[in-house]
């Protein structure tokens, strides 16, 4: 009974934690340099990054080589990871501008369509896709921050989540070339 009570609290406690972590894009509105998601995202990108289990435990460290182009509203961003266990990975995006400029994403392995806004500094993306973890599959939400530097540089935080609770994190660091 105890632990049963234990594993309630700690769920209860994991929730509200979680929700505290989900920003207001408008927090951002006047934040600067702005975030352009064009401008950033049109020609090569390096990116370095991690991904952290729920205990905050790095489990996987990756590179990525990118490079995107636009045309008008519609952009293409190609993704080449390179995993530290000598895995590979790829992902194309299409990428469209809508008129009240949010965007929607889609690439092969997201479910639907990843919905994207901007303000200021910061771009929040939404979506679901299926990761594999140790040979099962699992339905994900990626709640997906990016913020602009100086530089050239963005930081990218990924709170992925199953039943509203975080299970993992991603840390990526991208530098324009």
């Amino acid at each position: 009974m105890k632990k049963i009570f234990f594993i309630t609290i700690i769920i209860g406690v994991t929730s509200m934690l979680g929700g505290c972590r989900s920003s207001d894009l408008k927090y951002y509105n006047n934040s600067e340099p702005e975030f352009n998601l064009e401008e950033y995202f049109t020609g090569s990108i390096k990116a370095w990054g991690i991904i952290q289990d729920w205990r905050g435990c790095v489990t996987t460290k990756f590179d990525v080589d990118m490079f995107g182009s636009w045309e008008g509203d519609k952009g293409k961003l190609q993704e080449d990871f390179t995993f530290y266990n000598g895995t590979k990975q790829q992902r194309t995006w299409s990428i469209v501008k809508n008129k009240d400029g949010t965007y929607l994403g889609s690439a092969h392995d997201i479910i639907g369509n990843a919905t994207g806004e901007s303000s200021g500094s910061a771009m929040n993306w939404k979506y679901s896709m299926d990761i594999i973890v140790d040979n099962s599959t699992y339905k994900v939400r990626f709640d997906d921050w990016m913020w602009q530097m100086n530089d050239g540089i963005i930081i990218n935080r990924s709170y992925i989540k199953k039943f509203g609770i975080t299970v993992a994190e991603l840390t990526l660091f991208m530098k324009k070339n």
